[in-house]
């Protein structure tokens, strides 16, 4: 899969080839180009709630809150998702969202 350091050092995806993430109970947005934050958070849940998670914690940095403000979008009108809030300051603070998941 082409990929190239882009402007904030970050490494995006230059085809339109998918990026495997594997499923875990943490997704790090900090790769993610933030045009496809949307459909990565979406396909993600989707596979996590599949695969019988009950909680999942999306690392969508601090900045100025863009992507947070779309990942939490995203939760809101997902039917699966039972609750979500700011992570405890160990785990990232409002620098990351946990997201409990219906079983």
């Amino acid at each position: 899969m082409p990929e190239y350091e882009g402007p904030d050092n970050s490494l995006e995806n230059t085809s339109d080839e998918p990026i495997r993430i594997p499923i875990e109970d943490v997704l790090d947005l900090h790769t993610v180009s933030p045009r496809d934050v949307k459909p990565v958070v979406e396909e993600y849940l989707s596979e996590a709630h599949r695969l019988g998670f009950q909680a999942v914690r999306i690392i969508h940095g601090r900045g100025i809150g863009v992507q947070r403000e779309t990942v939490r979008k995203t939760l809101e009108r997902t039917p699966f998702v039972q609750a979500f809030g700011d992570a405890p300051a160990e785990a990232g603070g409002w620098g990351a969202t946990i997201v409990t998941l219906i079983p």
